[in-house]
Parts: C-alpha cells; sequence; structure tokens
C-alpha cells in the first residue's frame, strides 16, 4: 500500500545555528563535519521544544531531581493522610487496579511498597469477563465480606460513581488514582488523584495510571521522612506500564521510563526476570552460570516481550496472576507463575493468529472491503484477543476497524482507529444502539443486543463516511529531516540513541535520502524483506547497509539501477563479532528524475 511522506516543519535555521555551535562547545573552531552533524541534531532538537544548551542538558540527562513535588497534585494531602491513618489505626486497606499491564503494574507498585511496613493490605483485580472495566459492585462486595475499609483505586475510578457511592454506603472510603478524563461527574471519593481533573494544578497531566501510583508511594515516603532514592526499585514497573499505555515520552514520563530501564537492564525484580527468560533476550554464561541480556532492553522491548505476557494473563484466565508474579519475591515461585503466564501467551497468539486468519477470509469474501470502515463478527472468537485483531486489520487496511464476538448473549467490541480519526465520536453518534462504550478517540470497547449489531454496521459505516478524509485512509510516514548519506557517521548515531527512550511524542527520527542507488547485488532475505546497500548518485562515499523489512515488491526497482529515495532510521547492526551502521528502511520510492 503506498505511503504519504510528510516531513515534519523543520526547526527555527537561526535556533537551530545557535544550538548547534552550542552543542559543539568547548570546540572554538568545530569542523565543517562537525557542524553538519550538530545542525542535525540541534534540528531534531528544536523539533521537540528544546533550543537552549541548558534545556539539551536537561534532556540527555534526565535526573530524578526534576521530578515534581508530588503534593502538588490535588487531594495528595488528603490521600496519604487517610493511608497513614488507617496503617495507624489497623485498618485493612484493600489494593485495586484494572486487569491490563497499567493496572496490575500499578497494584503490584503500591501494594508491594505498602507490604514493606504493613501486613494487612489485600489486592483485587477484577473478572475481564464476568466484572469487565474498572471498579465493580463485585470488587466492592469482596472489599465488605473482607472487612476492609479503604480502597485505594488505580489506572481506574475516576466515572465509577456509582459503584464508589455503594461503597460509601457500605463504610468504605476510596483513594481514586487515576490518569483518564474525568466524566461531567466525579465519585464521591475520599480523595481523587488525577492530573486531568479539572482545578488540579499539578504540572504533568500524562503520567500512566502506575506513574500516579508512583506519585503516591513519592509523597508517603516523603511523609514518613524517609529517602526518595529507595524508590527507585519500583521505577521497573513504571517504565513497564509507560510502554504498554503508550503515554507521551515527555516530562515526568522520560525520566520515570529512563531510570525505569535502567533499573530494568540492572537488576530487575525476580517477577520480571523470570518471565524475561521466555523473550530470548537472555543468556547463561558457562563459567558463572549467571544469567545476562544479550543487550540493553529498550521502551520497545517492555511493549513487545513483556507487555503482551502480563497481558495474557488477565485475556485468558486471571489479572490476578501477573500481580503476584510482580510482587513475588522468590525467583522459583516466579518461575513457576511466569510459566503458567507464558503458556496463556502462547495460547493466546494461537487464538489471535487463528482469529486473524478468519477475519481477513472474510475481508475478501465480501463487500466491506470496498466500505470506509470494517466491522467483523463471530461468536466463536475470544473476547480476550479482539482488541488485538482489531488493532492488527486496522493497521494492515488503514480503516477504522471494530472486531465483535459474543460473550454470555451480548455482543461485544473492541474498535481500533487510524491517524486523526476520532472513533470515539463516530461511536457515541450510535450510542442509542449500545448497552455500554467507552474509550477515546484511537480506542474504544463496546456492546450491544445480539439484534441490534446489523442496525449498528450499517449506521457506524454511513457517519464513518460523512466525517472521514481520503488522506486518513492512506499510510503515512512522518520524516524528521532530510539528511545526505554522507551525514551518517558513528557521532550522529552516538548522540541519536541519547535521545531515548522513544515513544509517543519522542518518536525514533526518521530520515530522508534521495537520488540513492545500490551498488551492491540486492536480495531478498526471508519473507519478503530486501538486503542492499546505498550510494548517493554523487558516488563520494562507500556503500551503507540497508535493511527493508516487507519491502520486497522494490526488489525490480534495485535490481535494474534505479534511483531511489529512501526513509529509514539508522542502528548499529551486530553480526560474527562486527558492528556497523545500518539503515532500517521505513519506505522506498522511485526517485522523481527517473520518471520525469
Amino acid at each position: 500500500m503506498e505511503k504519504i511522506w510528510t516531513i515534519k516543519q523543520q526547526g527555527n535555521k537561526d535556533s537551530v545555528e545557535r544550538l548547534a555551535r552550542e552543542l559543539c562547545m568547548p570546540k572554538d573552531n568545530p569542523s565543517e563535519k562537525d557542524l553538519r552533524t550538530y545542525r542535525i541534531i540541534a534540528n531534531l532538537l528544536v523539533q521537540r521544544g528544546i533550543t537552549t544548551f541548558s534545556e539539551a542538558k536537561t534532556f540527555f540527562r534526565p535526573d530524578l531531581n526534576h521530578l515534581h513535588d508530588p503534593f502538588l497534585m490535588k487531594d495528595m494531602d488528603k490521600a496519604v493522610e487517610r493511608i497513614l491513618f488507617a496503617i495507624s489505626a489497623k485498618e485493612k486497606i484493600l489494593v485495586y487496579g484494572d486487569y491490563d499491564v497499567d493496572g496490575t503494574s500499578a497494584v503490584a507498585l503500591v501494594y508491594s511498597y505498602l507490604e514493606e511496613f504493613y501486613d494487612n493490605i489485600d489486592f483485587y483485580i477484577p473478572d475481564r469477563y464476568e466484572e469487565g472495566y474498572g471498579v465493580s459492585f463485585k470488587g466492592v462486595d469482596y472489599a465488605k465480606s473482607t472487612d476492609v475499609s479503604l480502597i485505594i483505586c488505580l489506572d481506574c475510578g475516576i466515572k465509577a460513581t456509582e459503584e464508589i457511592a455503594y461503597a460509601g454506603e457500605r463504610g468504605i472510603d476510596f483513594i481514586v488514582c487515576d490518569h483518564h478524563l474525568p466524566g461531567i461527574e466525579l465519585p464521591k471519593a475520599y480523595a481523587i488523584l488525577d492530573a486531568k481533573m479539572e482545578g488540579n494544578e499539578y504540572p504533568y497531566d500524562e503520567l500512566s495510571g502506575c506513574g500516579v501510583g508512583f506519585k503516591l508511594i513519592q509523597a508517603i515516603q516523603r511523609k514518613r521522612g524517609l529517602k526518595p532514592d529507595d524508590l527507585i526499585s519500583y521505577l521497573d514497573l513504571v517504565s513497564i506500564s509507560i510502554a504498554a499505555d503508550v503515554v507521551p515520552l515527555t516530562g515526568e514520563n522520560r525520566i520515570l521510563a529512563y531510570y525505569g530501564l535502567k533499573v530494568l537492564n540492572k537488576k530487575p525484580r525476580v517477577g520480571l526476570e523470570a518471565i524475561l527468560s521466555y523473550a530470548n533476550v537472555k543468556h547463561k554464561d558457562g563459567d558463572s552460570n549467571k544469567m545476562y541480556f544479550n543487550r540493553l532492553l529498550t521502551i520497545s522491548d517492555l511493549g513487545f516481550l513483556i507487555g503482551p505476557r502480563i497481558n495474557a494473563a488477565g485475556r485468558m484466565e486471571s489479572g490476578k496472576s501477573a500481580v503476584e508474579l510482580l510482587i513475588e519475591k522468590d525467583i522459583h515461585k516466579a518461575e513457576e507463575i511466569a510459566n503458567r503466564i507464558n503458556e496463556n501467551n502462547e495460547t493466546r497468539k494461537n487464538k489471535d493468529k487463528e482469529a486473524t486468519i478468519q477475519a481477513k477470509e472474510m475481508l475478501s469474501t465480501s463487500d466491506i472491503g470496498k466500505k470506509k470502515s470494517i466491522v467483523l463478527y463471530n461468536k466463536n472468537w475470544h473476547q480476550g484477543i479482539i482488541g488485538i485483531v482489531a488493532s492488527r486489520i486496522s493497521e494492515e487496511e488503514n480503516k477504522p476497524t471494530i472486531i465483535f464476538t459474543n460473550n454470555n448473549g451480548v455482543i461485544t467490541g473492541s474498535a481500533r482507529s487510524v491517524k486523526n480519526f476520532d472513533i470515539y465520536t463516530t461511536i457515541e453518534k450510535c450510542r442509542h444502539l449500545l448497552t455500554h462504550f467507552g474509550g477515546h478517540r484511537f480506542a474504544a470497547g463496546l456492546s450491544m443486543e445480539e439484534d441490534k449489531f446489523e442496525e449498528f454496521k450499517l449506521l457506524f459505516e454511513q457517519e464513518v463516511e460523512k466525517t472521514i478524509e481520503e488522506e486518513e485512509l492512506t499510510p503515512e510516514i512522518l520524516v524528521d529531516t532530510e539528511i545526505e548519506l554522507r551525514d551518517i557517521n558513528d557521532k550522529l548515531h552516538r548522540i541519536l540513541n541519547q535521545f531515548q527512550p522513544f515513544g509517543p511524542e519522542n518518536t525514533e527520527p526518521i530520515f530522508l535520502s534521495t537520488h540513492i542507488y545500490d551498488e551492491s547485488k540486492v536480495r531478498k532475505v526471508g519473507k519478503n524483506h530486501l538486503k542492499f546497500a546505498a550510494i548517493p548518485s554523487e558516488r563520494y562515499n562507500p556503500p551503507i547497509s540497508c535493511i527493508g523489512f516487507s519491502l520486497g515488491e522494490y526488489y525490480e526497482l534495485l535490481k535494474y539501477g534505479r534511483m531511489i529515495d529512501i526513509c529509514y532510521t539508522i542502528e548499529e547492526n551486530t553480526y560474527l563479532g562486527h558492528n556497523e551502521l545500518q539503515l532500517n528502511v521505513k519506505d522506498i520510492r522511485e526517485s522523481k528524475e527517473n520518471t520525469d
């Protein structure tokens, strides 16, 4: 599928030049080669709103001292006082959270912190299929039956007005720690920690649910008069939540993720060490018999290697297993839980692979593919995998997609959108047909009675047709800037690595280079990948190795020496102990000069 290449707005030239020369210091007379490198870096920084040397230093050297005061968050003082009172009065505390990665990691974080000095606590994860998302009446009943008088609710609760009122009637106080947008009515909780709440003047409102939990234990730690450095070991959980929940890698999230990765790479908690043993990123040293990582883990690794496995517990069995894994201190017990969760993940992969194949068959044998949206239903699909299938189909077809299954007589669906299209608002226009829906502009969940499905499918397609723009149905590659191949060197790559951790609003830089030839024997590798070596038309520097995943369709173009444009990221490839820079090519286009 042809893609749109969109070059981002470039940094102001004066700001870029000034910052480039400041970054070159203390060199009084930098070479033109160094200046070219630093102009590229400066442009990337200015694009991110970083215009001074001081701001660049802060960006490249994240510092825990730059975290905001947790007591700036509205209701934080009330929350801390209530928790410490409960501890002094020996009340039973229940730590409650959602069944996904963010929720389970948040519960593990707060529970394991409190457990260090207080033992009258418990945790609760709602059943995905019996209770659904967030706070449930069943969960409140469990709390009442076990003499809980205080619930600390994480990654959910901001819209649980009825459930929290129900808890209040039964003498249970709620502290809500959430990061989702509040509804019109706030729950009557004892305290609400949510930077997105109106009237909350906390300086950063993009924390994950686990990030809000970290701010809570940070505040408790200070109130207890203890060292903040003792909390660094909890940041592995925060970094996993940041990766899995795809929150912006800016501000506090960048600092928390940076240090969380350090913890994970140096000394991960035993539960994470156990689950990573299934991710093919560790090896055993023959002499010491110790396990070592093959390379440094990145945010992307957390999202693709750890997140799906933790999520699989809630999808296939129970999110409770994920918390048990993350709070376990005994490596042997952790390995048992990790093995069970990995089996859940293998089952999940088989089911979502089967459902994806069936979904594609449905697309190929009907006129659905001609429509602006994709709505598919199969009563036999497992509810735990329909979100994954929706994501995959939406990405491949580049259309708003909803995948439905049947759960106890109710049709439930998971929706995924495409760039800039607000799928939540579109579903909202069909709300009279639904029994429930929730989510945001790019993803949503919904349910309806079975006899409403055909009417919903028709209305949803009509609403999509009314509002979606043609360009939103075309995949887009956002290119940071255009550079020449001669600009690619070890220094540039080394500084680009310091832009990590990558994620939303701090994505890995994508470059564009034009008028490129392949001067080696281009070849196909794997199923449909390209391996070639690029050299500019001026031929003034040696070829640079390139890999293009799923770009086999361009084989003939390169084979016959046609001039091409490429967009790519720069990485280091290690093969047989030899390291070399390599371009990870995202797309290829025939140069304009070839077609004039």
